[in-house]
């Protein structure tokens, strides 16, 4: 999906990069503008260790990642692996004129011959930075909320990659997805995806990326030092946001580090092995999606918080979306919408397995801008060839 053989991009796209608004700019600013050099506790040392940067104490509106870094315990102990509901309304307030890389969503069909009524609805989803084995059965309550509101039944279809994912959706066997966030820009692109909703947790939103390394890893203090011949680095997979696309951007764009150039990347498949991997000593480091390495931490008994630290983390990212085809019977799509929108998940299988008990909206332009400056940045093109490369 990334087009690394010409180097870094030019300096008319690093200047677009640096004049974007919002999540992706203050992703790559988040803690390195506002040190003073007074204020972080870098230097203690983190109870033994070798790290000078290496803090015991983490304060969430100022990580000051230029004089610190931190065991992802502390992180996670300050619930920092997710934004807020604030954050999700500040991506939706951006004043955001047009998408800045590939098409908007499209409108419904003008031709009400051009309108799709199946007599069953699909729903898939891609393996996205929040799918972690869900079954058919976690779908109970929402799929009994679509059939409420439309009448019409639902049935699962499960994929095993982000292509799949787009696929099936272009062909028409999904009507319904839960795309990832990397993936959402090509469905959009290939498929007429309209993204509608975003889940909430209570009122923490999205997921971060977390530039990790293991704890005694103690000559790793900054992303700079990812550019070493001697660091092994994972990267999760080139679809992924938070694994690939998005730290070879920012990386790049704000510390001077290009991933395939700099580093090479080993492809480690997934968010979790990459967790694992760097637990283990197959890796020194790499970047990974903030709640998938809570997921995997806590289905591991091996594991600790403890074992994992935190050199740098952007802003929360969106986490993915909820989307319909573009071209379904307005009243079916409007039907969806209400299924999720108008819904309280608190207790269900559903709710608990996806750890959202709430859906907002979302508008694809606003949310997803700084998701599409990245990609662009990265060469990206919404082809089904690159979407499968």
């Amino acid at each position: 999906m990334v087009d690394n053989t010409s180097g870094r991009t030019d300096s008319s796209s690093r200047r677009r990069f640096l004049s974007i608004g919002g999540a992706a700019a203050v992703a790559g600013l988040a803690g390195c503008s506002g040190g003073s050099g007074e204020s972080g506790d870098g230097g203690d040392g983190g109870g033994g260790s070798e790290d000078s940067m290496l803090s015991d104490s983490f304060d969430p509106a100022e990580p000051e990642w230029e004089e610190n870094n931190y065991l992802s315990s502390l992180l996670i102990d300050e619930g920092y692996e997710r934004g807020s509901r604030n954050d999700l309304e500040s991506m939706g307030d951006r004043e955001v004129d047009e998408v800045p890389h590939g098409e908007p969503v499209r409108e419904a069909p003008e031709d009400e011959s051009e309108w799709l009524e199946p007599e069953t609805l699909i729903f898939t989803e891609s393996p996205s930075e929040d799918v972690q084995g869900r079954y058919e059965e976690d779908f109970a309550a929402v799929f009994e909320r679509i059939e409420e509101e439309t009448g019409i039944p639902v049935e699962y279809n499960k994929v095993d990659n982000y292509a799949a994912s787009v696929e099936a959706m272009r062909s028409e066997r999904a009507h319904i997805a839960n795309f990832s966030t990397g993936t959402t820009a090509f469905a959009v692109n290939l498929c007429g995806a309209v993204p509608f909703a975003a889940g909430l947790a209570g009122d923490a939103f999205g997921y971060r990326l977390f530039a990790t390394t293991r704890a005694d890893a103690d000559d790793i203090q900054s992303v700079e030092d990812f550019a070493n011949d001697d660091v092994r680095m994972a990267h999760a997979e080139e679809a992924s946001n938070s694994g690939h696309q998005a730290p070879s951007a920012l990386f790049d764009q704000y510390f001077d580090v290009t991933a395939g150039e700099d580093y090479e990347i080993n492809f480690s498949g997934d968010h979790s092995a990459t967790t694992r991997g760097i637990a283990a000593g197959d890796y020194d480091a790499g970047p990974i999606c903030s709640t998938c390495m809570v997921d995997t931490v806590e289905a591991e008994s091996n594991l600790s918080f403890d074992d994992f630290k935190v050199v740098w983390a952007s802003a929360p990212f969106p986490n993915g979306p909820i989307a319909y085809r573009y071209n379904l019977h307005p009243d079916i799509a409007e039907g969806i919408r209400a299924a999720w929108l108008d819904s309280d998940f608190e207790g269900t299988a559903y709710g608990d397995r996806t750890g959202y008990n709430e859906f907002v909206p979302i508008d694809y332009r606003r949310h997803w801008y700084d998701i599409m400056v990245i990609q662009e940045y990265n060469g990206v093109e919404y082809t089904e060839g690159s979407l499968s490369e």
